[in-house]
């Protein structure tokens, strides 16, 4: 079923928004930075399935994540990327992904979320097209949220 992601900016800004605020206790706000790809990237992701198909991104630099994790698990920040980096990446992504769930279809289901760290990756998600990318800036630079939509041949 297609679904307009494009229409639904705002509620996926304010749910990016209030995620960052209540689980992190940082101020967000959405941008029209564009996006580059940086060397150090972390991707989390999070996939949707039933009457809509796809997954929503969260793409941030490693310096990033290991901030967040310090701030939504109350620890020193990590010198490197940990297994509560890994952790705290996905459970951004399951934050942002439960909430959008309210905006998408009903009958659409999440995975677990996915996450993936490296200096030179891409990640495909085959069969899909992205839909939509939004910028955010915060106190520790800019990241995006993605989204991307399965089509069925």
């Amino acid at each position: 079923m297609p679904f307009p992601v494009e229409a639904y900016q705002s509620e996926t800004a304010q749910i990016v928004t209030d995620v960052f605020q209540t689980m992190l206790g940082m101020q967000v706000e959405a941008t029209a930075e564009q996006w580059v790809p940086q060397p150090g990237t972390m991707t989390s992701a999070i996939f949707f399935a039933g009457n809509w198909k796809g997954a929503v991104l969260i793409e941030c630099t490693e310096l990033q994540a290991r901030r967040w994790t310090a701030k939504l698990m109350s620890i020193p920040e990590p010198d490197s990327i940990t297994d509560d980096v890994r952790d705290a990446m996905g459970e951004i992504a399951n934050m942002v992904g439960g909430n959008l769930k309210s905006v998408l279809p009903s009958g659409v289901g999440l995975s677990m979320p996915s996450v993936v760290q490296g200096r030179d990756y891409s990640l495909r998600i085959c069969g899909g097209n992205l839909v939509n990318r939004q910028s955010f800036a915060g106190p520790h630079g800019t990241f995006w949220i993605t989204f991307v939509e399965v089509v069925e041949k």
